[in-house]
């Protein structure tokens, strides 16, 4: 009996675990760390960073939280989330809306006591912007919803830049648009491949509304614009050799990656193209790290 009421225990923390779809939180804390490293012109002290950090991972997890929540009818409908916590019937929805603001609750109090207030603010300004404008007005609204969206999920630099500074700064503002221009390729390569599925939601992603060849031109085009944009921070920044080195090898991967995905026109094509695009950001925010290291 003590056995099965401790299975019963960690699955459920377990389901709570997974509404805040943990897998996105360590690109959220990649792409803050730098921010902080660039904005103090230098490393901020551990006991600063550590718990900015969990706020600013806390915000995240509170929106992805919310947005499962209001998105618990629609995943019934998709095959690659039917089995999310909430659709699957393995978590009651009030208990999800709950614990999401309850999230978003200690993300604001923690950065509000770490930093300031105006840093709590934009990170409850990050959680309203991805429920409200992103997930409830935008995306069953216009195919284009990854374009505006991007700002949500792009947010995370501009928490850190304000609880280092108290305002913005290039850093989080190089930060934002790097993570803004790179996520509208990212999300069309993964709706490319699942397209059927956002059909049968009835999302309006852009394959499904303007078909999928000019969702490839359009992927190659962003991937082109994030050029000049992954450049900026070695340009005008404090990055040097190290970051840049990588960034142009990364830019041109990312460019070949596009031009191949508009070739072969496959499914395994999208899904190599996502896969980059991991690799790609990840790759970038390691660079700076090393970069502000050396």
């Amino acid at each position: 009996m003590a056995d099965t009421t401790s299975l019963h225990a960690r699955g459920q923390v377990r389901d709570y675990v997974d509404l805040t779809k943990p897998r996105l939180l360590p690109l959220v804390l990649f792409t803050s760390l730098p921010v902080m490293g660039m904005a103090a012109g230098g490393w901020p002290m551990l006991s600063f960073a550590l718990p900015t950090l969990v706020g600013i991972a806390l915000a995240a997890a509170a929106a992805n939280t919310l947005n499962a929540y209001v998105e618990r009818e629609t995943d019934k409908l998709m095959e690659r989330t039917r089995l999310r916590p909430l659709p699957s019937g393995k978590l009651a929805p009030h208990s999800a809306l709950i614990f999401g603001w309850l999230l978003g609750i200690a993300s604001t109090v923690l950065l509000w006591v770490v930093a300031d207030l105006a840093t709590a603010g934009v990170a409850v300004a990050s959680i309203l912007y991805y429920v409200y404008v992103y997930t409830i007005w935008l995306k069953p609204r216009t195919a284009w919803n990854a374009v505006v969206g991007g700002a949500a999920g792009a947010a995370a630099p501009l928490i850190a830049d304000v609880a280092v500074n108290g305002s913005l700064g290039m850093p989080g503002l190089m930060l934002f648009a790097i993570v803004f221009f790179w996520q509208p390729p990212h999300v069309w390569a993964i709706a490319l491949y699942r397209k059927a599925d956002y059909e049968a939601a009835g999302i309006p992603m852009l394959p499904n509304v303007i078909g999928d060849e000019r969702t490839r031109r359009w992927i190659l085009a962003c991937t082109l614009g994030l050029v000049p944009v992954t450049l900026a921070p070695g340009l005008l920044g404090p990055l040097g050799y190290v970051y840049m080195t990588v960034a142009v090898g990364m830019n041109a991967w990312f460019v070949i990656s596009s031009i191949r995905l508009a070739r072969h026109r496959t499914d395994q094509a999208a899904q190599r193209m996502f896969q980059v695009s991991l690799v790609y950001l990840f790759s970038l925010c390691f660079a700076m790290l090393i970069d502000l290291a050396v």
